[in-house]
């Protein structure tokens, strides 16, 4: 009788922490999913790591932003940016193209599983963002990234130029402001766990 009830308060504390852990997971999930919803990031990979091309990646980054610049000065949401960004696909590659010297470039728009990425005053957390990526023949070499809406490649201020488009609590989050360490903390643990299963 005691081994039996023994076993049932197991069971409960398993089911519970079960369910803290699926509620934690599944609101690290829709948090990351809004910041990623405000965001479309670029993401240009070198055709190998050798010193030649790692250099012709940044001159295609420049040349790429560049061309973006002054055709996404007006976008006012991540939609808008990546309305902008799918109308302009072949303007983005013959940019490329341009500094690529002859490399061959695809450019895509879709979405990618991305690593948590640390910039001047903020953080974006492991998970899926919506991605314009430029691969540069292979794409084997080191890769260069950077969110291209808002404008965080070019801004002097990284951290100011995501505040217009994000709402209080994400801001609060990605800027680890004080009491929302931990909860970034949550949601990247959860985008690695989610990158972890989608690799094996």
């Amino acid at each position: 009788m005691e081994k039996s009830r023994c076993l049932r308060i197991w069971e409960l504390a398993a089911l519970i922490t079960l369910c803290v852990c699926l509620t934690a997971g599944l609101w690290a999930e829709g948090r990351q999913r809004r910041i990623a919803g405000s965001l479309v990031r670029l993401h240009v990979l070198a055709a190998s790591d050798a010193a030649e091309e790692q250099a012709v990646k940044l001159r295609v980054r420049d040349a790429v932003l560049a061309y973006l610049r002054p055709r996404l000065a007006d976008a006012a949401s991540a939609g808008e940016a990546e309305a902008i960004l799918a109308g302009e696909l072949e303007g983005i590659r013959a940019a490329a193209e341009g500094a690529a010297q002859g490399r061959a470039v695809r450019v895509t728009l879709g979405e990618e599983r991305y690593p948590t990425r640390e910039y001047t005053g903020f953080s974006l957390p492991a998970g899926r963002y919506r991605s314009l990526r430029v691969v540069l023949g292979e794409g084997a070499g080191h890769n260069w990234w950077c969110v291209v809406f808002p404008p965080v490649c070019l801004a002097a201020v990284q951290r100011e130029a995501v505040r217009p488009v994000m709402n209080p609590e994400d801001y609060a989050l990605i800027t680890r402001e004080e009491g929302w360490q931990i909860r970034f903390r949550i949601v990247e643990l959860w985008g690695e766990l989610l990158e972890s299963l989608e690799l094996n």
